[in-house]
């Protein structure tokens, strides 16, 4: 069954249960929702991650109308009159564009592809996140119209919350015994300091940082660059299981899809986005945690690197980063916080133990916006309105009241220290913060 059929009203129920069956939270009793969510499922096997015209099209479009397009062969042409009607004040992009992305999505057509991954995700146990759930990673939209369509999530997903506290920690896979030490310890520490541990599942600095904040019972996050099912590398399959245990395997990717060079790469871009922070651990020159660091300052996200010895061509890709790319040399677990917002909140206790539920409105951290009293300390207020705050979409006065808890007042008070200290600044759309 296909998004085409839905269209027609063919099969709803059935669909209706299988979605029900990865996204148990969402609120499935309006045909529309189904329909959309099962449309997005469709996209996310026509496209490869990052794909800036399928997101384009989705978020002006909508899903539901994209896998019409696709499907009932549509040209660049009505493609982009549809596009000119809805958004006409917008820069589009060219009819060859559309064409060249149309055929390049029709080639993977399969229709029957959408329930088959959706009883894939339920098999697994896998749950289905979109951005319109309240767990979604706020820092990913960031990537704007590079965002991903959808997240498969094996864990619990309650913990998705644990990333508005969360630091990467990247580096490279041939790690020497001075990198796995250096990434162990850091993860060992900055987890006990309620930060959850974001990764790539990879051999060397990823696993080492994997199994250090399992060892402490603490939340990490692995992103994959493959399928939920698909855990890679083989060899660290077993720890991989530990890490959805105690914290998350995330992917864009339908389960089934195999992790490739170009997946790799789109990848680290969420480690980066959903992130706080990312610390080189240790990288060579052509390492591919590089790639990782680049997608932070592109973000403007805190960019952080460990030295090592100058002698060691394991370590020339952090100098490089420091040297060449403003990356701020950390030498501790608390220079590498640090170089998160807030510095220095306080940390409830059971900030790595139990979970948050699911749609919770607080975080155990601490450092949720909605958990910030009136009578908080001013550098706890300035932390999270910072943290609520995007670099490239602003933010109105009367959102950031939502989203922190604080009144008019407040805001606008703090708004203006953090202007004159350089850390925020307004435009036209509202507030932004400021890349450091």
């Amino acid at each position: 069954m296909s998004a085409a059929d839905l269209s027609r009203g063919a099969g709803m129920s059935a669909i209706a249960d299988r979605v029900r069956a990865v996204a148990p939270s969402a609120d499935l009793g309006e045909e529309r929702v189904v329909r959309s969510l099962f449309a997005r499922v469709a996209v996310s096997a026509l496209v490869e991650p990052g794909d800036m015209d399928a997101g384009a099209m989705v978020h002006r479009l909508g899903a539901e109308t994209t896998v019409r397009l696709v499907q009932d062969g549509g040209d660049g042409e009505r493609v982009l009159a549809l596009l000119r009607e809805r958004c006409p004040d917008e820069d589009l992009p060219t009819v060859r564009r559309l064409d060249d992305a149309l055929t390049r999505w029709r080639g993977r057509l399969d229709p029957s592809g959408g329930e088959r991954i959706l009883e894939r995700g339920a098999q697994l146990g896998a749950t289905l996140v979109t951005p319109d759930d309240p767990l979604w990673p706020r820092g990913t939209r960031d990537l704007e119209q590079g965002s991903p369509l959808l997240l498969w999530v094996r864990g619990d997903p309650g913990r998705l919350v644990r990333l508005n506290r969360s630091i990467a920690l990247v580096g490279a896979r041939a790690a020497t015994g001075y990198g796995t030490h250096v990434a162990m310890e850091a993860a060992a520490a900055l987890s006990d300091r309620g930060f959850a541990i974001v990764s790539g599942g990879a051999y060397g600095v990823d696993a080492a940082a994997h199994r250090a904040a399992v060892a402490s019972g603490q939340v990490t996050v692995a992103f994959l660059a493959g399928g939920v099912d698909r855990l890679y590398p083989a060899g660290n399959t077993s720890l991989l299981h530990r890490v959805i245990e105690t914290g998350l395997v995330i992917s864009e990717l339908p389960p089934g899809s195999a992790p490739t060079r170009w997946r790799f790469l789109m990848r680290n871009r969420l480690i980066a986005a959903a992130s706080q922070a990312t610390i080189v651990v240790e990288a060579g020159s052509r390492s591919g945690s590089l790639n990782t660091a680049g997608h932070a300052a592109q973000l403007g996200r805190p960019l952080g690197a460990v030295p090592g010895p100058i002698t060691s061509p394991a370590s020339a890709g952090c100098h490089r980063l420091i040297r060449e790319y403003d990356a701020t040399c950390v030498t501790t677990p608390d220079e590498m916080a640090e170089l998160c917002e807030p510095v220095g909140l306080p940390i409830a206790s059971g900030a790595g133990g139990e979970d948050a539920s699911r749609g919770a409105g607080t975080v155990g951290t601490g450092c949720d916006e909605s958990s910030v009293q009136p009578g908080a300390d001013a550098s706890d207020r300035s932390g999270v309105i910072l943290q609520a705050l995007r670099i490239r979409s602003g933010r109105s006065v009367r959102e950031l009241m939502n989203s922190t808890g604080l009144d008019a007042a407040r805001v606008q008070a703090e708004l203006g220290r953090l202007e004159t200290l350089g850390r925020v600044r307004e435009s036209g759309d509202g507030w932004h913060r400021e890349v450091r």
